[in-house]
């Protein structure tokens, strides 16, 4: 089978605080030991060794640096990062290419043709070449923002924490097409003036 590109974000390896109650996230976990090695185990049933995987945001937080490196080196597939809030210990990481605020990132559809997507740890409303049909995918909220027919957060908290394939975004676009739908006519115009200031960043 061809290589595949995945999508994912908001690890959070490590953070023994994202499974307290008081950050009401859910994450059915009973130590953070069981959380990371759980989130190891669901990413290498998803992701196939000869596959690439970008990482949107805030792999790893409140850990050292050795135990970041050592989850990383279990995960499979070449994988890139776009800097979240949380990654500061993230970016030493060796990661398969420069770490980047934000990336466009070119993969391809079932039948051949190119599809364009904008990569941000956080959701922006109007994003580069939107009005062009790329789609933008983000973290950040961990599933408290809904998204839009061409907008939607890929972190762990959305998708049974695992990485997704372009196959399965495009099916939680169409249900999130429901409930926004559509965006002004103004923000599309705004989108083309962002179009100078995007960066293509092929793997």
């Amino acid at each position: 089978m061809p290589p595949r590109t995945l999508f994912t974000a908001d690890h959070h390896v490590g953070h023994r605080q994202i499974l307290s109650p008081r950050m009401a996230l859910n994450r059915p976990f009973a130590t953070i030991e069981e959380h990371d090695e759980t989130l190891v185990a669901n990413w290498n049933a998803a992701v196939r060794p000869e596959d690439t995987v970008w990482h949107i945001g805030d792999f790893c937080y409140r850990c050292t640096e050795a135990h970041a490196r050592a989850i990383l080196s279990r995960l499979k597939g070449r994988i890139f990062l776009v800097r979240g809030n949380h990654d500061r210990i993230s970016v030493r990481l060796p990661w398969a290419g420069p770490v980047v605020d934000v990336a466009r990132v070119v993969v391809q559809n079932l039948d051949g043709s190119p599809q364009g997507l904008f990569l941000s740890h956080y959701a922006h409303r109007v994003w580069p070449r939107m009005h062009r049909g790329d789609i933008h995918l983000y973290g950040h909220s961990h599933g408290t923002l809904p998204g839009t027919a061409a907008s939607t957060d890929v972190g762990v908290d959305c998708f049974d924490y695992r990485p997704v394939t372009l196959d399965e975004i495009r099916v939680r676009l169409a249900e999130n097409a429901d409930a926004l739908s559509r965006v002004p006519a103004s923000d599309h115009a705004q989108g083309r003036r962002h179009d100078e200031r995007s960066t293509e960043v092929m793997p």
